[in-house]
C-alpha cells in the first residue's frame, strides 16, 4: 500500500520499537481515511487548524470537532535521536519513559496513576528520529485537568533514582526484544554506513551501555536543553473550543520561562555525504534473501519539492501493474520490491527493499540496477501515472477531523520535523508535481549516486553462491562527475 502523508515515518512505540525492516512492508499507517474524503487546500486547512504562539514561544495548535465528547492533548518536543551524541544514544527515549513518572505535583507513581484515572485519561508517548511526543486521550470535560496534568510532567519532573532504575530495565528489555530480530544487526550496520559518524543521531533505540549507565544528571541535561517552551508545541484536538484552549494554555503554560535556542547551544552537525558505494552482508538463519538499497535523500526544509516528488515517484513504482513491478516482481525475479522515501529534515533515507531466493539473487539485482539506471529517463514515468497516484495520495491524506488522536499525532510529527506549514501546504504541493519534478528528484538523489547495499541471507546460502561484499559494492557504481542540470537531466 502506498505510504501516505500520515505514514512516511518509522514509529518507535513504547509497546515495542518498530524500525528497520518495516521498510519491507511499508510504514505503519496511523489513520484510515474515508474513501470519499476530499483533500483540502491550504486555504481550507488554515480555516480548520487554529494556532497561536505564546510570548514564551510555546506554539498552541487546535483542531475543533464536536462529533464525540473526547479530546486529545499532545505535547511535541523537537528532541529525539537527531539530538543524540554517542554518549546520549537512546536517552531521548529514556526521557520519554520518565515523563509519565513522579513530578512535583504528583510525587510518586501511585499519585500520578490515580490522577490519570480520575481524569479518565489514556496516555502514552513515542520517540522518533526528530521528535518526542506525549499524549492524553480523555473526556472533553477533563480538558483543563488534562492540560494541568501534562504541564506537571513537562515542567517539573522529579527523576527519582528509583524510578529511573526501574525504567532503565524496561528500556533494556525493549532493546533485548529488538535485538532478537534477525533484521536488527543489518539495520544497525546500514544506518552506520548511510550516516557516517552520525548513527547515534538516527537510532532512537540507542546504545545498550549508555542505557545501562544512564544518570539523573543526564535526564536533567536533556530537560534543560530541549524541554523549553520555544522548542515545544501543545496540540489539542476534538470536542474543544479553540478560544478556551488558548486561554487555558496562557494560564497554565504562559509563565513557563523561555529557554535558549537549543540548536544554538548544541548545533546539529551536517550529515556527511557518501563518497562511494558501501555494502554489508548479514548472515542469519533465514530462508529467503532480503535486500536493502539505501541512498541519502532530500532534507524536508532544504529541498521540500524533492520530498513531494519522492512521494509521487514511490507511489507510481509501487502501484500494482507498474512497469517497475511487472519487470521485477511479475517476472518472478523478486518476491516483492517496495520503494520508499522517509521524510526527515536531517537527510531522510530513500530505500528500495525486497526479497528473492539465493539462486535468483544476482539476476534480481542486475534487473533492479537496470531499472534504477532508467529512473530519470524521459518517459519512465508518464503524466497519466502521476495524475493517478496524486489523486490517490491526496485522498488518503485527506484531513479526517473525526479522528482527533490521529490528527494530533500527524500535526505533531510535521511540526517537529519541518513545520506546520509543510503539512498545510502538502496537498497543494502534491497537485503541482510533474514528470520534470520526478526526473530532478531521481537524478539528484538516486541515479548514479552512492548507496548502501545490504543483504541478509543464511550462511549456507552465502557459501553456495559465493557472494562477497566487494561484489555488492561494485553493483550500481556511482557515475563519477555526473550531475543533473536544472531540468533534472544527467549531464
Amino acid at each position: 500500500m502506498p505510504a501516505s502523508l500520515l505514514s512516511r515515518r518509522r514509529i518507535n512505540r513504547r509497546s515495542g520499537l518498530l524500525f528497520g525492516l518495516s521498510l519491507l512492508v511499508g510504514f505503519s499507517t496511523i489513520a484510515v481515511w474515508p474513501a470519499n474524503a476530499r483533500a483540502q487546500t491550504r486555504a481550507e486547512l488554515e480555516r480548520i487548524v487554529k494556532r497561536t504562539v505564546l510570548t514564551n514561544g510555546l506554539e498552541v495548535i487546535v483542531v475543533e470537532n464536536h462529533g464525540v465528547p473526547i479530546a486529545t492533548l499532545e505535547i511535541d518536543v523537537k528532541n529525539g535521536a537527531f539530538t543524540q551524541t554517542p554518549e546520549y544514544a537512546g536517552l531521548a527515549h529514556m526521557y520519554e519513559h520518565m515523563f509519565f513518572k513522579a513530578n512535583r505535583e504528583y510525587p510518586n507513581p501511585d499519585a500520578f496513576g490515580q490522577r490519570a484515572s480520575e481524569l479518565g485519561a489514556l496516555y502514552n508517548g513515542t520517540t522518533q528520529e526528530e521528535r518526542v511526543n506525549y499524549y492524553l486521550t480523555l473526556p472533553a470535560d477533563s480538558l483543563e485537568g488534562g492540560l494541568r496534568f501534562l504541564a506537571a510532567s513537562l515542567r517539573e519532573p522529579s527523576f527519582r533514582p528509583e524510578d529511573l532504575a526501574r525504567e532503565k530495565e524496561v528500556v533494556l528489555g525493549e532493546y533485548d526484544r529488538a535485538e532478537s530480530s534477525p533484521f536488527f544487526a543489518l539495520d544497525q550496520k546500514m544506518t552506520a554506513m548511510l550516516y557516517p559518524g552520525n548513527a547515534s543521531r538516527k537510532d532512537a533505540l540507542g546504545d545498550r551501555d549508555v542505557l545501562r549507565n544512564v544518570t539523573v544528571e543526564q535526564m536533567r541535561t536533556i530537560q534543560q536543553l530541549y524541554y523549553v517552551p520555544n522548542n515545544t508545541a501543545l496540540i489539542v484536538t476534538g470536542d474543544v473550543d479553540p478560544a478556551r484552549v488558548f486561554a487555558l494554555a496562557e494560564e497554565i503554560y504562559g509563565d513557563w520561562p523561555r529557554g535558549e535556542d537549543p540548536f544554538k547551544r548544541a548545533p546539529i552537525p551536517e550529515i556527511p555525504k557518501l563518497d562511494g558505494n558501501v555494502a554489508v552482508i548479514e548472515e542469519a538463519p533465514v530462508s529467503a534473501v532480503t535486500v536493502l538499497l539505501q541512498w541519502q535523500g532530500p532534507s524536508a526544509s532544504r529541498d521540500p519539492n524533492a520530498t513531494f516528488a519522492a512521494d509521487v515517484f514511490s507511489d507510481v513504482l509501487n502501484t500494482p501493474g507498474s512497469g517497475f513491478r511487472t519487470r521485477l516482481v511479475d517476472s518472478g525475479l523478486w518476491q516483492d520490491v517496495v520503494v520508499n522515501y522517509y521524510t526527515l529534515n536531517h537527510v531522510g533515507p530513500i530505500t528500495i527493499s525486497g526479497q528473492t531466493s539465493p539462486e535468483k539473487l544476482r539476476d534480481a539485482l542486475k534487473a533492479l540496477d537496470a531499472e534504477i539506471a532508467r529512473f530519470g529517463q524521459a518517459g519512465y514515468v508518464t503524466t497519466p501515472q502521476i495524475e493517478n497516484v496524486k489523486s490517490q495520495r491526496v485522498t488518503s491524506s485527506a484531513f479526517g477531523i473525526e479522528k482527533a488522536s490521529s490528527i494530533a499525532h500527524t500535526i505533531g510529527f510535521w511540526w517537529s520535523v519541518v513545520g506546520l506549514d509543510y503539512f498545510l501546504g502538502y496537498n497543494d504541493a502534491m497537485a503541482a508535481q510533474s514528470t520534470r519534478d520526478l526526473q530532478r528528484y531521481v537524478n539528484t538523489y538516486i541515479v548514479g549516486k552512492p548507496r548502501v547495499t545490504g543483504v541478509m541471507m543464511s550462511p549456507a546460502a552465502r557459501r553456495a553462491i559465493a557472494l562477497t561484499e566487494e561484489e555488492l559494492r561494485r553493483m550500481g557504481a556511482p557515475v563519477v562527475g555526473a550531475q543533473p542540470d536544472a531540468a533534472g537531466v544527467l549531464k
